[in-house]
């Protein structure tokens, strides 16, 4: 039975977007024309558009549907995501090739963050993620520089859905403490990682954040507990890394 359950929610998952894409094809259509192109009575079709509206996705003019502007939030947030990636890419890269480690570009998205860009320094070590890869947010320095710029309950939210595993003894596991540290982040405008998601290695990053507030990301510089020590770790990176994410923020906002 959960077997149908799930069939069945992505078969109305793909069918709306089936609904939505010949919306766009033909700039706007009618029940019957959209019923034709999706092979779905009049009836369900309507349902689905029913649905969209009440939701803002799309609009009814006379007998024909098109697209809503909901839309351009969903095109707006994308462009400025990947615009985000063209205006970080360089400062990141070039922020490797200065202190000689590795450089990081994370973003959020459905709760977990994802690699948008990593950059090597002449004496970065390997670690286990990539570009692309998905990871948690509370064991990192990336993860806790965004997670401290969202609203509580979306972290609450975030939290309830991924959980809170640990990936080495240092992994802070308890919500409040994770509150606590989230505080800390948005006191000093850093956050830190003494080997929390991997041994032996030590992350300091900064968020970077628009004008109006929204957290679009966090850099961050890591590199083995051997090479930072506290006054680079808690002084020097973190001086850095805020001067490198002004100049992103700067750049996102005006360019």
């Amino acid at each position: 039975m959960a077997e149908d359950s799930d069939r069945n929610r992505v078969k109305t998952a793909r069918t709306t977007f089936a609904v939505l894409e010949e919306l766009k094809r033909r700039d706007g259509a009618t029940v019957t024309e959209l019923s034709d192109a999706v092979e779905l009575s009049n009836s369900s079709v309507h349902n689905y558009l029913t649905t969209l509206e009440e939701d803002g996705y799309v609009v009814r003019e006379g007998d024909a549907y098109r697209l809503g502007l909901r839309f351009l939030d969903f095109g707006g947030r994308a462009r400025r995501r990947e615009r985000l990636y063209e205006v970080a890419r360089d400062e990141v890269t070039a922020l490797a090739r200065e202190t000689g480690e590795l450089a990081n570009l994370l973003v959020e998205e459905h709760g977990r963050g994802i690699y948008l860009h990593r950059a090597y320094g002449e004496d970065a070590v390997g670690t286990d993620s990539h570009v692309g890869q998905r990871v948690h947010l509370h064991d990192s320095a990336l993860g806790k520089a965004i997670l401290a710029h969202l609203p509580r309950e979306r972290v609450r939210g975030i939290l309830d859905r991924h959980g809170m595993p640990a990936t080495t003894e240092n992994t802070v596991t308890d919500r409040d403490e994770l509150f606590e540290e989230l505080e800390r982040v948005r006191e000093r405008g850093f956050a830190l990682d003494d080997e929390g998601r991997v041994k032996g290695l030590r992350c300091v990053a900064v968020p970077i954040v628009t004008n109006d507030g929204a957290v679009e990301g966090a850099i961050s510089v890591s590199g083995p507990t051997s090479r930072f020590g506290d006054q680079r770790f808690r002084e020097a990176l973190p001086a850095r890394l805020e001067s490198v994410a002004n100049v992103i923020e700067l750049d996102i906002t005006y360019a």
